[in-house]
């Protein structure tokens, strides 16, 4: 049993969802309903002059919009989110709502911080070190895959040490979440499933975190079974709202699945690759997962033989084992079926910058919560290899 009578957890996420098809025109209401007047919207240049959905936010705010911040980047770096600071303290900001995929959401949460706390958002890295509730923040996510709607981290990238950080706190979760799927039906193919990707390695890694406990294993369980069915309907039928709404609400539970139990070595290595070579944060989850669960069957069969279950493998006489590896072998046949079948050298990596991405993938915070010590660089090496 992986739990026992010393089982001892605190469990926290966004203390409120809206989901629901158009919900978005409620925004409004919302935020009048928690005392907002001078909300500054964070997104990107793309949604901004693309799309509609910047302008269907602004109708529903009224003149509860106080500016639009719309220099999110991917991957956003710690000046990036300075630079959305300095416009958001400009305008007289007392609130955000950040629209967009995780990069968007993300930045809210550093703009958040350094307009409560002051300073660099830098100045401020690492965990529970905030010491009471940020800048008011409502997640608006336009991808179902990160989940940082739910979550109480935000990662930066720091160019200067070609590497990935991060702020972790109960003050960062957000506090509402409006998932709407019809903010979704324009998202390309091939984004739609790394995205949705990223959401599946999440439900997987904290079924096996050392961190995990009963509540994120459901979490986690249910979000697997709702991805295998629902993202490949998404890929062959986008306008699909019942398809999307499912992933939003796949994404949304294991984002606050693993903001508790936390993620493994396969966001260590994909934060490295996404921080040294561009790699999409989801596209590398989805590559190099099948090989990190082979990699920790040996400690963890029991919790990847429930994950063959929830992507519905029939293991009726398998041992853990035996279903863990069928697991595994489905997740690296899912992958290639919605068309993530990239490799580390279309980025431009190369045997020799094995070694190194190893190293810095050593010192991730993620890789801590791995169902077993990662000692040894070389492991890592092995697992890049068989994606190069």
């Amino acid at each position: 049993m992986r739990y026992d009578a010393d089982l001892n957890f605190v469990y926290a996420h966004t203390p409120k969802v809206a989901f629901g098809v158009n919900v978005v025109a409620d925004l409004g209401t919302y935020a009048g309903e928690m005392g907002l007047s001078k909300a500054v919207v964070i997104t990107d240049s793309f949604l901004a002059e693309k799309t509609d959905l910047l302008d269907r936010v602004k109708q529903t705010l009224g003149p509860l919009l106080a500016g639009v911040f719309t220099g999110v980047i991917p991957d956003p770096t710690a000046a990036s989110m300075d630079a959305g600071a300095v416009y958001a303290g400009e305008q007289g900001a007392d609130s955000l709502i950040s629209l967009g995929g995780g990069s968007a959401i993300d930045t809210a949460k550093g703009i958040a911080v350094v307009l409560k706390e002051g300073g660099k958002i830098l100045d401020h890295e690492g965990y529970h070190a905030l010491e009471g509730p940020q800048t008011p923040h409502i997640a608006i996510p336009t991808t179902a895959g990160t989940g940082s709607e739910m979550t109480m981290v935000t990662v930066i990238k720091d160019p200067e040490r070609k590497q990935k950080t991060f702020i972790g706190s109960f003050h960062l979760h957000p506090n509402l979440a409006i998932l709407d799927p019809t903010l979704l039906t324009g998202l390309p193919p091939k984004l739609t499933a790394a995205t949705g990707m990223d959401a599946m390695s999440h439900a997987v890694e904290c079924q096996i975190s050392s961190l995990g406990q009963p509540v994120s294993d459901a979490y986690g369980i249910e979000a697997i079974r709702i991805i295998t069915n629902y993202l490949p309907r998404c890929l062959e039928k986008p306008d699909d709202l019942l398809a999307r709404g499912r992933m939003q609400i796949a994404a949304n539970m294991a984002g606050t699945a693993f903001s508790n139990a936390m993620c493994s070595l396969n966001h260590a290595m994909a934060h490295t690759l996404g921080a040294r070579h561009g790699v999409h944060h989801g596209t590398a989850n989805a590559i190099l997962l099948p090989h990190t669960m082979r990699y920790f069957m040996d400690v963890s069969a029991v919790e990847f033989a429930r994950v063959a279950v929830a992507m519905g493998i029939d293991t009726s006489g398998m041992s853990a084992e035996e279903a863990g590896n069928k697991a595994a072998d489905q997740m690296e046949q899912f992958v290639e079926a919605i068309g993530l079948t990239d490799r580390l050298g279309d980025y431009g990596v190369t045997e020799d910058a094995l070694a190194g991405l190893a190293d810095v993938a050593m010192t991730d915070g993620t890789i801590i919560y791995s169902p077993k010590p990662v000692f040894e660089p070389q492991d890592i090496v092995e697992i890049l290899r068989k994606v190069l």
